[in-house]
């Protein structure tokens, strides 16, 4: 027990000392790029082709056709043709770069340029740990989910429906998750996109936590809208993606695809109609708001053209983001696109194998905003306990990697050289000592003792290391701090809103 008392302490002074560290990481290696320009002509040409010939559907919106309509483009039911080049002129006017203010701006993240964020997983109705298993997802794990997000600083925002809170009717949730994300921490969060009144319930939220000329005037709520591909725009998208553009907040249009049955089964067609449904939609924000910020996401899983079930972690994913980056920055736009996935049901091999390869082909390709880099299982019906703090060990690594390789006068260590004689060893070189504790990565979750060691400590595999860490991380847990008046205001916003709803529902 004394050994494993000694290794709770390790961990939790180093937590402290990493929670002071930057917001999101800011890379110093250039990311992989696998198409070449006779390639990215191609594809913007099918693009353009696309969007010229064929068109895309904005369903259930008048407004939004008469919108394009009035500015030019050709409006045929609710089928829009765009002729090339009339998207990316329109494109121009978002910015390439910018910030998302977070409660305490300490914690604030920029969006594009040389920044990388890693995020939580959006949107499973089951979570799963190792004591209770499977099950469905209440508000309670929504806030310990989100308690152990704020704790982890490798996870660099508070995500959104980190999981679905099944016991709270769903035309309440949203009020309940964006008080969670507000009053249980104070890293970035993600808007409610499944209303038009949902997302005006957000935003008006977050004026109340920080004040409404600062939120008139800033970036504070990063939101994600599925295209339904092929090459549709849906009602409840579309409104919600007016509500955050006329606000002036981030809208990511991230195209939902497996490849195969939403798309062609190739990489090059596929990556023709994610990018005429990204140009299309983008070009809606700028009409709505020029300037508005918005981001180019994306979210491509192969499906198996054996059983019809998605797939992770496969080669393909990888290749598609890899030139879906290169596209985005083309158009001068910021890339949003998914992490650590996995189609395993536990957090095995299986989970490990395919979350570390997607995560990893994330990093590579140079992602800007990496969603779902933590928690997910089951293909992202269920978010796993366990498997958020052993993901985050993972995204911690990979910050470690993008950083590049220091070799500055300290890091060439010539002093030490001049301390050991031949033969020797520099354990015990002032260099050695000065960095220590700093110079090779050091994960959390990963055992590297001895056999007898590891034998004498338990014998426990990794999952049980986390589900221990999970139990600590929340015993530790200690909330932002927040203006008495300010939780207060939210407290009777959530409750007469919540009035309201009910009220318009009998």
């Amino acid at each position: 027990m004394g050994r494993r008392a000694g290794r709770s302490a390790r961990l939790k002074e180093r937590a402290q000392k990493s929670a002071l560290s930057a917001p999101f990481t800011t890379r110093q290696i250039q990311a992989v790029r696998l198409i070449d320009d006779a390639a990215v002509a191609i594809i913007e040409r099918n693009a353009d082709r696309i969007l010229d010939e064929i068109g895309m559907e904005f369903r259930g919106d008048p407004e939004t056709l008469d919108l394009f309509r009035a500015h030019g483009a050709r409006v045929s039911g609710e089928r829009v043709r765009f002729d090339p080049g009339w998207c990316r002129d329109r494109i121009r006017a978002a910015p390439s770069v910018f910030s998302q203010a977070a409660r305490n701006p300490a914690r604030s993240v920029q969006i594009g340029g040389d920044a990388q964020v890693f995020a939580p997983s959006f949107g499973p109705p089951f979570v799963h740990d190792m004591e209770k298993g499977r099950r469905y997802a209440t508000l309670e794990d929504f806030g310990n989910i989100t308690r152990l997000h704020y704790s982890l600083s490798a996870v660099n925002h508070s995500g959104g429906v980190v999981v679905e809170p099944v016991d709270v009717p769903v035309p309440l949730r949203h009020l309940h998750m964006a008080h969670a994300h507000l009053t249980l921490s104070d890293k970035p969060f993600m808007g409610a996109v499944t209303a038009p009144e949902r997302a005006r319930d957000t935003i008006e939220m977050c004026r109340i936590a920080m004040g409404a000329d600062f939120v008139d005037r800033n970036c504070v709520l990063y939101s994600v809208v599925n295209t339904n591909a092929p090459l549709v725009m849906d009602e409840t998208m579309l409104w919600a993606l007016k509500e955050y553009a006329r606000a002036g907040q981030c809208t990511v249009v991230s195209p939902f695809v497996l490849g195969g049955a939403m798309s062609p089964v190739t990489v090059a067609a596929t990556l023709a109609q994610v990018l005429a449904e990204v140009m299309a939609s983008v070009a809606l924000i700028q009409l709505i708001r020029p300037g508005a910020p918005a981001v180019f996401g994306t979210f491509f899983s192969p499906i198996s053209l054996k059983t019809g079930a998605p797939t992770f972690g496969t080669p393909e994913g990888t290749q598609f983001q890899m030139c879906a980056k290169t596209l985005a920055d083309r158009l001068g736009l910021p890339f949003h696109s998914v992490g650590g996935l996995t189609a395993s049901k536990v957090p095995d091999a299986q989970a490990g194998y395919e979350s570390q390869a997607q995560l990893m082909g994330a990093v590579l390709a140079g992602v800007n905003f990496i969603i779902h880099a933590t928690g997910c299982l089951e293909g992202l019906l269920t978010t796993g306990y366990e498997k958020i703090v052993m993901d985050a060990d993972r995204c911690s690594a990979m910050s470690r990697l993008v950083q590049g390789v220091d070799f500055s006068e300290a890091a060439q260590a010539m002093d030490a050289f001049f301390e050991v004689e031949p033969g020797g060893h520099f354990l015990g070189t002032q260099h050695t000592r000065d960095n220590f504790e700093t110079a090779f990565w050091m994960g959390d979750m990963s055992d590297n003792g001895t056999f007898e060691q590891w034998s004498a400590e338990g014998a426990d595999w990794q999952h049980e290391r986390a589900s221990a860490r999970v139990k600590q991380i929340l015993r530790d847990y200690e909330p932002p701090a927040m203006d008495v008046a300010t939780r207060e205001a939210l407290d009777e916003f959530v409750t007469r809103r919540s009035r309201e709803i009910e009220g318009e529902r009998t």
